[in-house]
């Protein structure tokens, strides 16, 4: 989770909660992971203070990411969601005024950059990314539509199920969480190589967001609901790096 002591410093991570480093499956482990013993130290004052974010930033249609890429009178072709939660500490107290970036592929499962190598097709209303910031008690909420699954060239048939990434900032830098966000009911989740590196089944379920019938928008958007919780023993399991940003 996120929180701070009295003294200021963030709690420590579990380390024995995030995948191990080297995880020869996943294959870019290899090259990533340390070749030397890792260094505790204490947070700096620039860790512990800012960023200090506020509505002000955003544009109109920042967390639409069905319409914020859109040309006039088109939206983004694909199954329209809506995604929400809380962004929490440790102590299960609401982080306010934070910054929440997502950004995914298309409804054909193809990201927006020139290094893409999947070959489905390009949306040309659809970014792929949004950003919103998280109110008085926490909460977030944004639309879009659910990203396709893709192949990877990490093995001979591999795949990425359906994600969306997460960056959030927390009330400083050291607390700064990337993470990706899965669907219930998503087979290829047990046989991706990135979440086969995590080591407790638990914790693979904190990635996992429930289907939310009760907060849908009849004839319109389902409605999936990702709690995110920022530095400490249960805090949600970073993106690759163990250590974070």
């Amino acid at each position: 989770m996120t929180n701070q002591s009295k003294e200021g410093a963030f709690y420590q991570r579990d380390r024995g909660w995030h995948p191990p480093a080297y995880t020869p499956p996943y294959k870019t482990s290899v090259t990533r992971s340390p070749t030397k013993a890792l260094i505790s130290v204490d947070s700096t004052l620039s860790e512990i203070a800012g960023p200090v974010f506020n509505q002000n930033m955003l544009g109109e249609l920042d967390n639409d990411m069905i319409m914020n890429f859109a040309q006039p009178g088109e939206m983004a072709i694909g199954q329209r969601i809506i995604v929400y939660g809380k962004v929490m500490d440790e102590n299960g107290k609401p982080v306010p005024n934070t910054l929440v970036e997502v950004w995914q592929a298309n409804a054909g499962g193809r990201y927006r950059h020139k290094k893409e190598g999947y070959l489905a097709p390009l949306d040309p209303n659809f970014g792929g990314c949004g950003r919103c910031i998280t109110d008085e008690d926490g909460n977030y909420r944004f639309r879009t539509i659910k990203p396709g699954a893709y192949p990877w060239p990490n093995g001979v048939n591999d795949w990425r199920p359906a994600h969306i990434h997460f960056s959030i900032f927390g009330s400083g830098f050291g607390q700064r969480l990337i993470t990706q966000m899965y669907f219930e009911g998503d087979p290829l989740i047990w046989k991706c190589p990135i979440v086969g590196a995590i080591p407790s089944k638990e914790a693979v379920e904190c990635l996992i967001a429930p289907l939310d019938m009760n907060n849908t928008i009849p004839m319109d958007s389902r409605a999936y609901k990702f709690d995110i919780v920022l530095r400490g023993r249960r805090q949600t399991l970073f993106e690759n790096r163990m250590e974070g940003l």
